[in-house]
């Protein structure tokens, strides 16, 4: 469920926005139940095939769907996914809200706060000034500068950040969402060059991704001007969502991992390990982007949703 109110201005602007067209509320509905590609939503609407990829820009940029880039018979095509079944707007926000109402606690990682790693070359990261360290060293990646990285990229291994969690005791989770940008690893770039990344949450395997390439063909989005044209430019936004019936990516199931196998409730934190596996089919590495490189302005995002029906009134 998407949450929206006053308070944010601007993103409830955004998102009005997107919705305020048929042509846009028609794709929305299509991607309910499949995810499909531009062609396909052009033919099924009827409408040209311009028209289409202009809605769905307007779409991605209010983060009501995922695009994606995956090869095709001739070059690539931009698939699409919903992000949300729900979209809830609160109006009054000086009512109060009631026992058993969910709420959502939210919370943005910067990628360079990593709290443990193990990687291998090539490897080495950057912010929007050069260099931080020595690259395709491991060593370097416990420098202190470290956590001013605004991409960071390995060609095998793991990094794991410890994700504050601070939700009222007794509070009953229901669902946790994660929201990042990557892609694979390659020499300078590759967009053919598949990846099998995984992610674990305290311990627990809850699903890999397969990423289709380490995408060069254009520039990203927010790379500053001394980034080399030559190299990994941008990265896909996944979303993982963990609930009490399954796993998705992009809302599409991935692992039977529920919420309560994470065991959230026995711990201040959370623990988010992101690498590639040993054994991965395809090792073709990680690269994680930042708020200032890439297509999109924002490090780890993670949202836990959660309810207060055991809490007492103290506690709203």
């Amino acid at each position: 469920m998407l949450e929206l109110n006053f308070n944010e201005p601007d993103k409830l602007v955004t998102v009005a926005h997107a919705l305020s067209t048929r042509a846009r509320i028609d794709i929305l509905r299509l991607l309910s139940n499949r995810n499909l590609n531009v062609v396909e939503i052009a033919e099924t609407l009827k409408l040209p095939v311009s028209t289409v990829a202009n809605n769905i820009k307007v779409l991605e940029a209010a983060k009501l769907i995922n695009t994606e880039l995956l090869p095709a018979s001739r070059g690539a095509m931009k698939v699409c996914t919903r992000n949300y079944d729900d979209i809830h707007i609160a109006c009054n926000l000086e009512k109060a809200v009631p026992k058993g109402a969910l709420r959502v606690y939210e919370m943005e990682m910067p990628i360079g706060h990593y709290s443990d790693c193990e990687v291998h070359p090539t490897c080495g990261m950057a912010n929007s000034d050069g260099m931080i360290v020595r690259e395709d060293e491991p060593a370097s990646f416990y420098h202190p500068k470290h956590i001013g990285a605004q991409i960071i990229w390995f060609r095998k291994g793991y990094v794991e950040y410890l994700l504050p969690l601070e939700v009222p005791q007794g509070a009953r989770i229901d669902s946790l969402e994660l929201s990042l940008e990557m892609c694979s690893e390659a020499p300078n770039y590759d967009n053919n060059w598949p990846s099998d990344i995984t992610l674990w949450l305290n311990g627990v395997e809850i699903g890999t991704w397969t990423s289709p390439g380490d995408f060069g063909d254009r520039r990203g989005k927010l790379n500053p001007s001394w980034w080399l044209d030559w190299t990994t430019q941008y990265g896909l936004l996944k979303t993982w969502r963990i609930d009490r019936e399954r796993t998705t990516l992009d809302m599409v199931k991935v692992s039977d991992i529920v919420i309560d196998d994470l065991k959230l409730m026995y711990r201040p934190n959370i623990r988010l390990r992101i690498g590639v596996k040993p054994d991965a089919v395809h090792q073709g590495g990680v690269n994680l982007f930042g708020r200032q490189f890439g297509d999109y302005e924002q490090d780890i995002m993670m949202k836990v949703h959660y309810s207060l029906e055991d809490v007492g009134t103290n506690d709203l």
